[in-house]
């Protein structure tokens, strides 16, 4: 079995309600995974550790990440409601558990922004 074909899965929680089961490729991170499957997760710095745009929340599956990195963690300090489980799209690969991630309303937001000719899509808050 190959590690793209691990048997493990990620589902993506984004705020608009829209969740999707992906596999897990332990060789990439959770931000190369999502752009691959069309889940709208920001990336404003392209995926290098130097913004919080790819901010998530990592529901089921932490204790199975490695330990957080101190430029994760500094990069996360300018992110918006950060949590004990908040971890950076870009510098997380899937571990030995299924991971269920929530995208934070920052993250998508970015996306927006990044993808103008998407926003058509954007559900409206309380709507």
């Amino acid at each position: 079995m190959s590690e793209a074909t691990s048997g493990r899965t990620i589902r993506f929680i984004d705020p608009e309600g829209k969740e999707v089961v992906v596999p897990a490729d332990p060789s990439k991170t959770l931000l190369e995974i999502a752009e691959e499957h069309d889940i709208k997760l920001g990336s404003a710095c392209g995926g290098v550790c130097a913004c919080s745009s790819c901010h998530v929340y990592i529901r089921e599956g932490l204790d199975g990440l490695p330990e957080i990195e101190e430029d994760e963690e500094d990069r996360l300090d300018m992110g918006f409601d950060v949590r004990h489980y908040s971890r950076l799209g870009c510098q997380v690969k899937p571990g030995d558990e299924d991971l269920v991630v929530e995208i934070s309303e920052e993250s998508i937001q970015t996306w927006y922004n990044e993808h103008p000719d998407r926003r058509h899509e954007q559900k409206k808050k309380g709507a």
